[in-house]
């Protein structure tokens, strides 16, 4: 079906949800990241950015229920159990922005391997385990300026 109305979702900018989502996003995976996203987002892929800050964050992640460590608990669970590395670099270190220990991470991906398979643990724990390593040269960076 052709549709010749513009995409409500490719800007964004007037939509509250879309601002709320915004603004969370920057705030648990790091504006520099966020923007970086937004400004490499091309015709293509712009309505796919705009959805997810809309939805995923402007609606889910701002719900009432749940915090942010426990919604970043339950992302890495179902990011590893999908086996999408880059996302998973992504949520780490947003469960450790959110509150989560390298321990508390470290346990959630030890219950990955026991009902998602071995391989899945083991690929979930190294890909966290440089994540954790980058995230902190990022917070020793950060701090030394």
């Amino acid at each position: 079906m052709e549709q010749n109305s513009p995409d409500p979702l490719a800007d964004g900018t007037d939509d509250p949800a879309f601002v709320r989502g915004l603004a969370l996003r920057k705030e648990v995976l790091g504006a520099a990241y966020v923007e970086q996203a937004m400004a490499g987002a091309d015709d293509f892929s712009r309505p796919m950015q705009a959805l997810s800050t809309r939805w995923c964050w402007g609606e889910t992640w701002s719900r009432p229920g749940l915090t942010r460590r426990e919604r970043s608990l339950l992302n890495l669970g179902m990011i590893s159990a999908l086996n999408r590395p880059h996302e998973l670099r992504l949520h780490v270190k947003a469960a450790l922005r959110n509150g989560l220990t390298r321990e508390e991470i470290r346990e959630a991906l030890l219950q990955v391997a026991v009902y998602c398979g071995v391989p899945a643990g083991i690929d979930a724990t190294r890909i966290a385990r440089e994540a954790i390593a980058e995230y902190d040269a990022e917070v020793t960076t950060a701090a030394a300026q």
